[in-house]
């Protein structure tokens, strides 16, 4: 079973795929060479991640090679011809040709206990599991493209949180050298109004250089030594329902790190019937004609042997199939434990990452607005020392930070479970409503 690249994050792109306001543009057309530039969206880079990335071409080669071991497998063993000259340039009567005979004989392997039809089932399901571990590759990619691309969504966000900080330290020294001025502030006041525009101008040099960072290791992920892109679309604050974990597990088994296990199985079984067909012996047969120079007459020749298994009966590799079998058994076991495990690890975060966003959003930044513009007030009219304006505005910046950095790992979570379960979580939310519905 494979998994379109546009089945696998639908509910980030459903998310991210939205023009950001912040950062909205015209959306280009990709040239026919396959640069991406101007503004880009997550829907372009998946196409072209798959195309180029250099891991997963590996992966495909290996496919390649899987099916070259498939037409090997389906050939029938190559007939052999056996020519001899025999009684000739010898001494006394066998000197010269005239006492020789020559034989010229076609001999055929045929295989027998189905080898070749085991033989080609087993190399099949090769093939099949190298399609699976390209599926988990794939997925595994994607994963990180779309985390990659939305630590360049968070960066950029990062900039401009960063330049409006600038701008409001500005907006505030300014105040402060007005009030200083006027009487009401000493130089001291003005100087630490100075230094927290100097941190925040700082932060803003070190968020650009955040953002180049993530565009680099973006660009990266299709091949590109440099960015040729502007900017990365999408809206980092969409936020959706987390659905219940119940729902989650239901979709577990469509992962394709638990999919590949019934394949795997049924590739062990076959292995394990190639091996007993092996037990089965195989006939050569042959045929021919002798000519005897002495009597200038022709014989035909006709054989075939068969090898007598007295003492290996192929017992040891049969033995050891059963064995591999048993484990790739218990290897399925062990990856549905950790893939619960993963998917309830990955839930978690979602829970954390999804209500400490809504949290911040509607309390802590209010409160810390609230704070801010009150003290702000009380020490433009006096009422207040500069200690906590600074204060309140530093909470405030943090509170922003806090709640970008939220978002950003909220998003992240999502990408990690839809990577477990194979779904998008706007599907699975729904689903669950449902779900509820009918046990009403």
């Amino acid at each position: 079973m494979k998994i379109s690249c546009f089945q696998i994050f639908p509910a980030l792109l459903f998310s991210l795929l939205l023009p950001n306001k912040s950062f909205a543009g015209p959306e280009p057309l990709a040239a026919d060479t396959g640069a991406l530039t101007g503004s880009i969206t997550l829907r372009q880079v998946i196409p072209r991640v798959l195309m180029n990335n250099p891991v997963l071409s590996a992966f495909s080669l290996e496919i390649r090679a899987q099916e070259a071991r498939i037409l090997e497998a389906g050939l029938f063993p190559n007939p052999e011809l056996e020519i001899s000259f025999e009684d000739f340039g010898g001494s006394g009567e066998f000197d010269g040709v005239d006492q020789s005979e020559t034989t010229i004989q076609l001999e055929q392997l045929i295989e027998l206990g189905g080898k070749r039809v085991s033989r080609l089932r087993a190399t099949s399901l090769s093939r099949d599991l190298a399609n699976w571990d390209y599926e988990i590759q794939r997925m595994d990619v994607l994963t990180h493209v779309t985390k990659t691309y939305i630590d360049v969504l968070a960066a950029q966000e990062g900039i401009l949180l960063s330049e409006n900080q600038v701008q409001l330290a500005e907006k505030f020294l300014d105040a402060v050298k007005q009030k200083a001025a006027e009487g009401g502030d000493s130089a001291i006041e003005v100087t630490k109004a100075k230094v927290e525009l100097s941190s925040k101008r700082i932060a803003f040099e070190h968020a650009k250089r955040e953002l180049e960072v993530a565009r680099l290791t973006l660009a990266a992920t299709w091949g590109n030594t440099a960015p040729e892109f502007q900017s990365a679309l999408g809206d980092l604050y969409s936020i959706a329902p987390v659905p219940s974990y119940e729902a989650l597990t239901l979709h577990l088994a469509q992962n394709p790190d638990m999919a590949r296990w019934a394949t795997k199985i049924t590739h062990r079984q076959a292995e394990l019937d190639l091996e007993r067909s092996k037990a089965i012996p195989d006939i050569e047969i042959s045929g021919g004609f002798k000519r005897l120079e002495t009597t200038r007459d022709n014989a035909a020749i006709l054989g075939f042997s068969i090898p007598l298994q007295f003492f290996n009966h192929n017992q040891g590799p049969i033995l050891e199939a059963r064995h591999r079998l048993a484990k790739a058994e218990s290897e399925k076991r062990a990856a549905k434990l950790r893939a619960n495990t993963e998917l309830a690890q990955a839930y978690h975060a979602l829970v954390t990452t999804h209500s400490e966003a809504e949290s911040i959003k509607s309390q802590l930044i209010p409160l810390a607005e609230s704070a801010y513009e009150a003290i702000k007030q009380n020490y433009q009219s006096g009422k207040s020392d500069f200690l906590p304006v600074l204060d309140s505005q530093r909470t405030l910046f943090q509170a922003r930070d806090q709640y970008l950095h939220s978002l950003a790992n909220y998003h992240k979570a999502v990408a990690d479970v839809e990577r477990l379960t194979g779904e998008p979580l706007r599907a699975l939310k729904n689903l669950s409503e449902k779900e509820n519905s009918f046990s009403q």
